[in-house]
C-alpha cells in the first residue's frame, strides 16, 4: 500500500490513560514512537472557509463571490501569511508551497454544493468520552485502544484503524489471535464522507482483515448532528461482530479446494480473481507456506493469503484502488461459493477466447471446465449456511440494538 505522507500511532486514550502498545504490534512498527489517541486527533490538519475570488482578465481584478467557500486549513494560513511578511520586511521567505507543491497549501477544495465541514475533533472526540465509559471485561476501552492514522494530500485525507487489546477472536490450536477493531476517515475534497466500518487484524501474520461490514457514514451535508451516540452503537455491535467472524473462521476451515482436482495452481487461483501478478504470486506464496496441506488449502487459510498480499504487497492507493480487492479477498471467507462461480465464469470466457478456428474448443479445456463445475457443486453443499449469516454480519453496524 501506497505509504501515507504522515503516520500517527497511538495508544491509550489520553496521557493519564496507563496503556502501551501490544509487543505484537509494537514488532510491526518498531519506528514508532506513540502518543495518545486524543493528541493524535489533535495533531491531524483541521479545515474551515473562507472567501472565493475570481479574477477577471479584462481587469486584472479579483471578484470575490459568496455563491461558494473555499476549503482551507487555517495554521497554513498564518504561515503563508507570516512567510509573504518576512519575504516584504527583506528577510528571507521559506519556500512557501503552491497547490502543486503538496502538504503545506492551504486550499484543500472548493465545493460546488451545499458542504458541511467536518474536523477530526468533531468526529472522534466524542469517541473518546465513549471510550472512557465503555468496558470490556472489566476494563475501560480508553486504556485497550490502539492503532494508526495515515494522512495523505497534505492531511486532507485521513485512514485511521483502532483495535481494543484483549478483545479478540482466538482460534483453536497454538495460535497467535485476531485483534478485533474499526476503520475510521475521511477527507476535505469531497470524495470520502467520514465513515466507519468494521476490522480486524490478525496478529500471527499482521494481514489487515478491512471491511468486515458495511460502511456506515456521515456525509458532509447539512446539519451534522452529535456523534455520542453514533459511537455507542458502533462499539455496541463490536463485540457480536467478533462472534461473527469467529464462527467464519472455522466453519471456513472446514472447507478446502482440492488443487489436484481443478486445471489451475494456486497462482491462476488469484488470477481468475482478477488479482494482477504480482499479488497473486505474493498470495500463492503465502498460501503454501501457511496451508496444512498446500495441495487442498482451506478457504480460510485461502483468505489469509489473499489479505497477506494486500497488507503487505500492495502498491496502490488506499482507498477505492484497495477497496475492490479486499471485496473479493473477502468473499473467499464470507462467500466462496460465489468465489467458485466467478472463477468458473472467468475460465469459461478465457476457454471461449481459445476456440479454434472451427469453434471447437479444446477437449482437455472442455475436461477442465467439467471439473470446475463438479467442485462448485460440491461446494454449493458446504455452504449454506453462508448465506444467512454473511448477510447479518454485513449489516451489522446498519442495525444498533
Amino acid at each position: 500500500m501506497e505509504d501515507p505522507e504522515q503516520r500517527l500511532v497511538f495508544s491509550g486514550v489520553d496521557a493519564r490513560t496507563d496503556a502501551t502498545l501490544p509487543a505484537w504490534y509494537e514488532r510491526a512498527r518498531p519506528e514508532a514512537e506513540p502518543i495518545s489517541f486524543a493528541e493524535a486527533v489533535r495533531r491531524l490538519p483541521r479545515a474551515t472557509e473562507t472567501t472565493v475570488a475570481y479574477r477577471n482578465p479584462y481587469t486584472d481584478e479579483w471578484v470575490s463571490t459568496e455563491r461558494f467557500s473555499a476549503i482551507v486549513e487555517p495554521s497554513r494560513l498564518q504561515e503563508q501569511a507570516a512567510d509573504r511578511r518576512r519575504s516584504t520586511d527583506g528577510g528571507t521567505a521559506s519556500d512557501t508551497a503552491t497547490a502543486a507543491d503538496g502538504p503545506s497549501d492551504p486550499l484543500f477544495h472548493v465545493p460546488t454544493s451545499s458542504y458541511a465541514i467536518i474536523n477530526p475533533l468533531d468526529v472522534y472526540g466524542p469517541l473518546e468520552d465513549v471510550l472512557r465509559e465503555t468496558e470490556y471485561e472489566g476494563r475501560s476501552l480508553d486504556e485497550l485502544v490502539f492503532g494508526e492514522m495515515r494522512q495523505y494530500r497534505g492531511g486532507g485525507e485521513v485512514h485511521m484503524d483502532l483495535m481494543f487489546d484483549g478483545l479478540n477472536v482466538t482460534l483453536p490450536g497454538d495460535r497467535d489471535p485476531i485483534t478485533m477493531g474499526l476503520t475510521s476517515g475521511y477527507d476535505f475534497f469531497g470524495n470520502h464522507a467520514v465513515y466507519v466500518e468494521g476490522f480486524a487484524r490478525d496478529t500471527a501474520c499482521a494481514n489487515s482483515i478491512r471491511s468486515l461490514t458495511d460502511r456506515e457514514t456521515i456525509k458532509h451535508v447539512g446539519d451534522i448532528g452529535g456523534f455520542d451516540d453514533w459511537w455507542r452503537d458502533l462499539l455496541r455491535q463490536l463485540g457480536m461482530l467478533r462472534g461473527d467472524l469467529a464462527a467464519f473462521i472455522e466453519d471456513a476451515q472446514d472447507i478446502t479446494l482440492d488443487l489436484t482436482v481443478v486445471p489451475f495452481d494456486l497462482e491462476t487461483f488469484y488470477d481468475l480473481l482478477d488479482f494482477p501478478e504480482y499479488l497473486a504470486t505474493q498470495a500463492a506464496t503465502d498460501v503454501r507456506a501457511n496451508a496444512a496441506d498446500p495441495f487442498e488449502p482451506n478457504m480460510w487459510t485461502l483468505h489469509s493469503g489473499a489479505t497477506y498480499a494486500l497488507t503487505h504487497a500492495f502498491t496502490g492507493k488506499e482507498g477505492s484502488s484497495l477497496d475492490r480487492y479486499v471485496r473479493t479477498a473477502n468473499d473467499i471467507l464470507f462467500n466462496p461459493e460465489s468465489i467458485l462461480e466467478s472463477v468458473q465464469q472467468t475460465y469459461e470466457q478465457r476457454v471461449a477466447a481459445t476456440t479454434d478456428e472451427d469453434g471447437q474448443t479444446d477437449v482437455e479445456r472442455q475436461a477442465a471446465l467439467a471439473q470446475i463445475e463438479r467442485v462448485a457443486d460440491d461446494l454449493t453443499a458446504q455452504v449454506s449456511q453462508f448465506e444467512a449469516r454473511a448477510e447479518r454480519l454485513r449489516s451489522r453496524f446498519e442495525e444498533p440494538t
